[in-house]
């Protein structure tokens, strides 16, 4: 017998299709790609049955494009041509990795840092489209068909030039991204739903090449994130690094060549893998002008060498409770994600902080994938039992350049997206008609120490008079973390905006070109903010009083104009200073001795409008 399958009047069977949608965790040492299947997430293997698919991507001398262990193989003997770790590298410029230890040929263009390879010059954007085409390969091999989308996960604390580098890479890849996803709250999604667990869980993730801490309340089909936090510059590499320059040190070895230093750093990361069960490991190699390496390394000299970036992973912990007001004992459980946290001395530093055992019973290296296969099942319109509502966060503040090279902050971080604000500005000068809109990302306070995101122009501001227009800034935040900035002027309608898109080195040709061709100072930024606020204060003043002495100094007796003109001096001679308080202080002065001048002005003001009119030309 034949079984019809009946659809709703107007509506195709199409529609009640399982559409097929991942979940790809991008990671700095493996990534894995995952998919609802039969009503449960799980990882999908390769043809080997191997769920892991190393981050590592090799352009061979056959043109051959390896992916994963097949790139692994080649990696000691063409350490300049096989890449690994390039998460780290998304929409950074070289001067961002320019203390690592890697075997590349960085290429230093305006953006984002390149690698020259026998392939040709390739954009860290390039590589992880190479890893993600793997994934993709992968998935619909497994599945059985065309992929309708899938949702990426990316660390939380990645700012908006490496959110859209991933979101390119996906293009490049041929991937249809339904949404970024911030890994720790992927986790957060599988942990809770997996384990129907309530309550305030914090998110430990530290992967190969980032680390991040979220803090999230799990209720009753709501997933909300309450703070997060991290360093984007923090991982499992960072251990193997200090064991490299441990075996550097032991076996007294200088400047290595490229191949040596890739043997190493394979050894270092063995050893680091080994001591996670064992309580000592022998590391031994051979290097190309025949020196042997042969050294042991114990566990507690590892707790020693890498106590500081135990420690460092702490920090951003006590500042994420500290956003979510919270204390440790408000915590219900610790998720352990990535398998860095297979590490004893992280598992340790995190009982003894929040004085109870980690949770570590899901998969470090799966959940995060398994959490944005979860995602991508909802976002693809396949309904399960499951309702409910995701609430994910920015990391980092937005605001703009305002005078005094002072960044005053429209949307703050940890504010719940996709989110929309709005805040009104003015000018600063007279007949001022146009406004450069500096956008900016970051929690310092002044311009230098924050990232620059875009830059546009809003022009044809009618002429006014200093602080008369009304300029109204929108920023908008998509679900993906990626932001839109618009600016009007409210008497005329004038209006500029601009997606912004952060400069890395790849412009909208190169993409499509490519898809063609198959991103601690708290005290000492509150001092200068104090001291930018008190010179713009101050140079408001300076240019009112000259412009006041340059049309109306006849208004004043010789006395008075020396007083005003040595407060002037002294104002000008403190600014050059920079010390805040005497600027201050001199801005007060000089603002109280031409009171009276201001007071006298407006007279004359007065009395020439009213000259030659009569007083009952007033009258009612």
């Amino acid at each position: 017998m034949a079984l019809l399958q009946i659809s709703e009047p107007g509506l195709f069977a199409e529609p009640h299709q399982h559409r097929l949608a991942v979940g790809i965790d991008l990671g700095t040492t493996n990534s894995l790609v995952a998919s609802v299947k039969s009503g449960s997430p799980a990882c999908l293997p390769d043809e080997q049955g191997r769920t892991l698919l190393a981050s590592v991507v090799n352009y061979g001398k056959d043109g051959v494009i390896r992916v994963g262990s097949s790139a692994i193989a080649r990696q000691n003997d063409d350490p300049s041509n096989t890449i690994s770790s390039v998460k780290r590298f998304m929409g950074r410029g070289i001067n961002d990795v320019a203390d690592l230890a890697t075997p590349y040929r960085f290429v230093d263009e305006p953006g984002m840092l390149k690698i020259s390879t026998r392939a040709g010059i390739k954009s860290p954007v390039e590589v992880s489209a190479d890893i993600l085409r793997a994934l993709k390969t992968r998935a619909e091999q497994s599945l059985g068909g065309d992929l309708v989308g899938a949702v990426i996960t990316v660390p939380a604390y990645f700012d908006d030039a490496q959110r859209q580098a991933t979101k390119d890479a996906a293009r490049i890849a041929g991937l249809n991204v339904l949404r970024l996803l911030n890994e720790p709250t992927a986790a957060a999604i599988a942990y809770g739903l997996d384990n129907g667990s309530e309550g305030t869980y914090v998110i430990y993730d530290l992967g190969g090449g980032t680390f991040d801490v979220s803090i999230l309340e799990l209720t009753r089909g709501l997933f909300e994130v309450r703070a997060t936090s991290g360093d984007s510059k923090l991982g499992g590499d960072d251990f193997d690094h200090r064991i490299y320059c441990w075996i550097l040190e032991q076996a007294e070895l200088s400047a290595l060549n490229a191949q040596d230093a890739r043997v190493l750093l394979t050894r270092a990361r063995e050893a680091k893998e080994a001591l996670s069960d064992h309580p000592s490991t022998r590391i031994t190699a051979v290097l190309r002008e025949g020196v042997v390496v042969d050294v042991e390394l114990s566990v507690e000299t590892f707790h020693e060498i890498t106590c500081t970036l135990v420690s460092n992973t702490i920090t951003p912990v006590r500042k994420a409770l500290r956003d979510a007001k919270l204390q440790v004992s408000d915590i219900k459980g610790v998720v352990m994600v990535g398998g860095a946290t297979r590490m004893p001395q992280i598992r340790h530093a995190v009982a003894d902080f929040f004085k109870q055992e980690p949770l570590t019973n899901l998969d470090p290296d799966k959940v995060v994938a398994i959490g944005a296969a979860i995602q991508a099942n909802v976002l693809a319109g396949n309904k399960g039992d499951d309702e409910w509502l995701l609430l994910d966060v920015i990391p980092l503040s937005l605001g703009l350049e305002t005078m005094g090279n002072l960044v005053e902050k429209i949307i703050p971080r940890n504010s719940t997206i996709p989110t929309a604000r709005a805040q009104e500005f003015t000018t600063f000068k007279d007949g001022q008609t146009a406004m450069a809109i500096h956008v900016l990302q970051g929690e310092r306070e002044l311009v230098s120490d924050c990232r620059s995101l875009a830059r546009f122009e809003l022009r044809g501001i009618p002429p006014m008079v200093a602080g008369a227009a009304r300029i109204r800034v929108s920023f908008q935040v998509d679900a993906d973390g990626l932001l839109s900035v618009s600016a009007k002027e409210l008497s005329s309608g004038v209006e500029a905006s601009i997606m912004v898109k952060p400069s890395y080195g790849l412009s909208d040709d190169e993409i499509s070109n490519m898809l063609s061709d198959s991103m601690k100072n708290a005290n000492a930024d509150v001092q200068a903010r104090k001291l930018a606020e008190a010179l713009v204060d101050a140079s408001s003043i300076v240019n009112a009083t000259q412009a006041a002495l340059a049309s109306d100094a006849h208004l004043l007796n010789t006395q008075e104009l020396s007083h005003i003109e040595n407060s002037l001096a002294t104002l000008q001679s403190s600014m050059q200073a920079l010390d805040a308080n005497a600027i201050h202080a001199a801005t007060e002065k000089l603002n109280e001795i031409t009171g009276d001048f201001a007071a006298k002005r407006m007279d004359a003001a007065v009395k020439c409008g009213l000259a030659g009119q009569n007083i009952a030309d007033f009258k009612d």
